[in-house]
């Protein structure tokens, strides 16, 4: 798959994903639904279904865009940069950032695909740490640049909102970088023609001088004790 192609692809999967959160929040108003219970509760047993569905459910209006633009961009870069650990990582990112969320959150439902999207930045973040390769950079700074507030929104801030979500998505996303930071392969370096260096054989000074010093030594039997 070439990169156009491979570019192509890791949109129309990200797209397809936010259309489905799109579409369950619609049949919501439309069927009259109130979903809220499939997110995550903490220390319940009833709570543990929230840990697959969470990322699906979302308040209202306002929280469903505001989680559509990252989980889009940051979704298509990291599907795009990382095509071998991308899967992997993704369900690491949602699994972890629920049972995080379970073990450790406050007594209320936590819900949304914001867990999902710190998971992303993060794994970006320190993936182009760890492989410095070009791809991986330029990656980090396109998400750095849209979305750095994230170093932030993963404290406490504002009672509302939940910050778990944030702060165990955002560690299953480090843990995952670290993880998998050699499973996709570097694109290949450019070498200059500066950068190269001459054999010997093509030296317009010692051409080749070196094996006829060489072959005396070899046919000098020497002196032996």
């Amino acid at each position: 798959m070439n990169n156009n192609s491979s570019l192509r692809f890791s949109i129309m999967v990200t797209s397809i994903f936010v259309f489905l959160i799109w579409w369950i929040k619609l049949s919501e108003l439309i069927f009259g639904w109130n979903l809220y219970q499939l997110g995550v509760y903490p220390h319940s047993l009833s709570g543990l279904i929230g840990i697959v569905t969470g990322p699906l459910i979302h308040s209202s209006w306002p929280h469903l865009i505001s989680n559509t633009l990252p989980i889009l961009l940051l979704g298509s870069i990291l599907s795009y940069g990382y095509p071998r650990s991308r899967w992997w990582t993704l369900a690491i990112i949602w699994l972890l950032s629920g049972v995080g969320v379970w073990l450790f959150g406050r007594e209320s439902y936590h819900f949304g695909a914001s867990g999902l999207a710190h998971g992303m930045f993060f794994y970006l973040l320190i993936g182009g740490i760890l492989r410095r390769d070009k791809r991986s950079i330029a990656l980090l700074m396109i998400a750095f640049f849209m979305y750095g507030g994230m170093l932030l929104t993963i404290l406490p801030r504002e009672p509302e909102v939940s910050y778990e979500y944030h702060l165990f998505g955002a560690l299953g996303g480090v843990l995952c970088a670290i993880v998998f930071r050699n499973w996709d392969p570097k694109p290949p370096s450019k070498i200059y023609s500066w950068e190269r260096q001459p054999d010997d054989e093509e030296d317009p000074i010692i051409g080749d001088q070196w094996k006829v010093e060489q072959d005396r030594e070899t046919k000098d039997p020497g002196y032996y004790d």
